[in-house]
């Protein structure tokens, strides 16, 4: 899951990732035909990336089939400018064929409509960039390392542009028939490249998501935790990583169960000590955590950016729960992964380190949720404004908490279990099952119609909204001056 970029005093997070298998995609479930080339059956196309031995990328793209438009299936928006990264950081080289933006999506087209040919050569430049709610293209490394996110070359034949301006944000609404996995194939002209943490000739996958790494960095593993970190990382973030991550793994393992996979793995990198500018963010895939540190502020131990990074990494841990054992079943439903994150990083915390102020964080989520809440929820991301997902997810688990606590004891974690337990075979935690466990939980049904509300709609007041939930599930607060403010 891809996680928020912070502002933070004294402190930026470099960006972790990991060479290890990634949670599979939600998935279709609703069955919509596209016309155009929906009836072919779906062959596998191939795409080679590689680095020569001047460290020139290029990917060259062998299509299974004439088709006049291929679609990105992964066309995030950078978050700063929200424009496509792949304009800034591909060119085609390929003599009659457009790199360009349709809808929610990146294209290749021929130019006169025809298809577009069955080799395709791209020149890649590959930088370092905060996209939304998607994994980062490239992980940059001080030591001249990087590494490429897999699933950001699968694309999918279209019959007419139409179909493709028709699309929904979130591929997870529609299937998409004769659109067999792209096969992805990694070559270094400088070396073995590093892919599940092996090292090979060549990295060959199919829906592989997750990163493979160039350059000679490798993994070293201390108490249960294997981990990349970029040699420019300040070192006392790297200690704290070392100590803190194998702890909060510990807690949720004891709380939720066991995470799935075997061995995790951080993979950190040092943006550098940009002044003017404290920030982390990251995300996780499959055994995976990704970092990203940035900022002067980072450069000395400071108590509030110790605080804040133990914060981010149990964010990040969670996701091994939330999101790898069980995923949600559409983009706009992540405010079940991302806001139970949230919660469960700073329940998690609070039980490590009874001196942190859990109340000050959750004032932010009710805050900021209040702030987003004028609009719809769900349909969040595609204005751009992720943090409603975090903030009023939070706001909601906090509800589903306070319903658990009244109900006969207990906390999030001991709402989130049964959840995760009852859908760790299918891999998906649907809307529907959370609210109706909320429902289960409190025993009054008006709390999943405000709860919707807010998702579906918004509100004119989404404050006395809120309000209302912490009421009714007791979670304890005050309203002063139409502004709720926990106790």
């Amino acid at each position: 899951m891809k996680i928020r970029s912070f502002a933070v005093s004294a402190l930026a997070l470099a960006a972790a990732l990991t060479a290890l298998t990634g949670c599979a995609p939600a998935g279709s479930v609703s069955d919509v035909r596209l016309p155009g080339l929906a009836g072919l059956e779906a062959r596998p196309t191939v795409v080679r990336i590689s680095r020569d031995s001047q460290g020139r990328f290029e990917a060259v793209y062998e299509l299974d089939r004439d088709a006049p438009v291929w679609a990105f299936r992964r066309s995030a928006l950078s978050r700063e400018g929200r424009r496509p990264w792949r304009l800034d950081q591909w060119r085609v080289t390929t003599p009659g064929v457009t790199l360009s933006r349709v809808g929610f999506y990146d294209v290749l087209t021929a130019e006169g409509g025809g298809p577009v040919p069955r080799q395709v050569r791209v020149a890649l430049t590959p930088v370092s960039a905060d996209v939304e709610a998607d994994y980062d293209p490239a992980l940059m490394f001080s030591s001249g390392d990087m590494a490429l996110y897999t699933d950001h070359f699968d694309v999918i034949p279209y019959g007419r542009l139409a179909e493709v301006e028709a699309l929904p944000s979130d591929m997870n609404q529609v299937s998409t028939p004769g659109s067999g996995p792209v096969e992805t194939r990694f070559r270094d002209a400088r070396g073995p490249v590093l892919f599940r943490g092996e090292r090979v000739a060549e990295a060959v996958g199919r829906n592989a998501n997750t990163y493979v790494l160039f350059g000679a960095g490798e993994a070293s593993t201390s108490q249960g935790v294997a981990a990349i970190v970029d040699p420019g990382l300040p070192a006392w973030i790297g200690d704290e990583l070392e100590a803190f991550t194998p702890r909060i793994l510990d807690f949720y393992a004891q709380r939720l169960g066991p995470k799935p996979g075997a061995t995790p793995t951080v993979m950190v990198s040092w943006r550098g000590p940009s002044s003017g500018r404290n920030s982390l963010g990251g995300s996780v895939m499959s055994g995976l955590i990704v970092m990203t540190f940035e900022g002067a502020g980072l450069t000395r131990v400071d108590p509030s950016a110790i605080v804040r990074s133990r914060w981010f990494i149990g964010h990040e841990a969670a996701h091994f729960w939330l999101g790898q054992a069980v995923r949600y079943e559409f983009a706009r439903d992540a405010w079940i992964t991302e806001g139970g994150a949230d919660l469960m990083a700073v329940r998690g915390l609070k039980a490590l380190d009874p001196t942190y102020d859990a109340r000050a964080e959750l004032q932010n989520e009710v805050n900021d949720c209040a702030r987003l809440a004028v609009r719809s929820v769900a349909e969040a991301g595609d204005r751009g404004e992720h943090r409603a997902y975090y903030a009023c997810g939070a706001v909601f688990a906090m509800a589903a908490e306070g319903a658990q606590a009244q109900r006969g004891g207990g906390d999030f974690f001991d709402f989130l279990r049964p959840l995760i337990d009852t859908n760790r075979e299918d891999g998906v935690l649907t809307r529907d099952e959370w609210l109706t466990a909320l429902t289960r939980a409190s025993r009054d049904p008006s709390l999943r119609l405000d709860v919707e509300r807010l998702l579906d709609q918004g509100a004119p007041d989404p404050a006395a909204v809120i309000a209302r939930l912490f009421q009714r599930t007791g979670v304890a607060h005050r309203v002063e001056n139409g502004r709720v403010v926990l106790l």
